[in-house]
């Protein structure tokens, strides 16, 4: 009688609690992922549609844009700049500027500055501590 009891209040209780809760959890991964594909998407957007700018004020005007700033007076970009960061490289009027668009919420930024790769000094010292 009381395995009865016991395999009643598993099948009563506990087993349908653990399938809503995985349940629960299978949906709550599936909206991350819709939603960090849907971030991925307005990244792309954005970054191509400075880029169709860009393009158009070359074949308009001989030049690429010195700036940022004079492609939204211009040419009615106007990205959503509190959810991305956007850098807009500047090489030589002849030159496609370098751009790119990252979302304003990641954590970290990667500056280019602090990458070890590139610094000579700490090459040298680490090619001259292998030895």
């Amino acid at each position: 009688m009381i395995i009865q009891s016991r395999v009643k209040i598993y099948v009563r209780v506990i087993l349908p609690l653990a399938l809503f809760l995985v349940a629960l959890l299978l949906f709550v991964l599936a909206v991350s992922k819709i939603a960090g594909k849907s971030e991925n998407e307005g990244i792309h957007l954005t970054e191509e549609s400075i880029r169709r700018a860009a393009v158009q004020c070359y074949a308009l005007e001989g030049v690429y844009p010195s700036d940022f700033a004079y492609l939204k007076e211009h040419y009615a970009v106007r990205p959503d700049e509190s959810k991305y960061i956007i850098y807009y490289t500047y090489t030589a009027s002849n030159l496609m500027p370098e751009i790119d668009v990252l979302s304003a919420n990641a954590e970290t930024i990667p500056d280019p500055a602090d990458d070890p790769a590139d610094d000579p000094a700490e090459s040298a010292e680490s090619a001259g501590s292998s030895e």
